[in-house]
């Protein structure tokens, strides 16, 4: 079995994060969304649960960062062409994202990304597969 991973991400409005995240195309497992979170689809093995700020305190003792006035990770995504990497900085940006900085382009590999609604930032990347070794 291939490993998976689960990001867990506080929100403030789950409602305005499904509605942000449908429009980048990404989809929702019903059987594990309620009033409290939602788990978002990015992968057969990359879902992204995103939890009511208060949900998600339940699940530490630490304090929740401010990701619109610091960083706590960057989640960064494999795109398959520079287009899709567009493409889905477009998206996000339409559905009320801002720009994180300009695209980098590195010739073999390209990558761009955007603040969520909450202040989560999210890089979406293509490397030319003949680059890796």
């Amino acid at each position: 079995m291939a490993k998976m991973i689960f990001v867990n991400l506080p929100v403030k409005d789950l409602n305005r994060s499904v509605e942000f995240f449908t429009k980048l195309g990404y989809t929702f497992n019903a059987q594990f969304t309620d009033e409290n979170a939602t788990c978002m689809v990015l992968s057969d093995t990359i879902y992204v649960m995103l939890l009511v700020e208060d949900f998600f305190k339940t699940f530490t003792n630490k304090d929740l960062t401010d990701a619109t006035k610091s960083t706590e990770v960057i989640l960064s995504l494999s795109a398959e062409s520079r287009e899709a990497v567009d493409e889905l900085v477009k998206k996000a940006v339409d559905a009320g994202a801002t720009l994180i900085k300009e695209p980098i382009d590195q010739g073999f590999m390209y990558g761009h990304g955007f603040q969520d609604l909450d202040g989560h930032l999210w890089e979406t990347m293509w490397m030319d597969p003949s680059a890796v070794h």
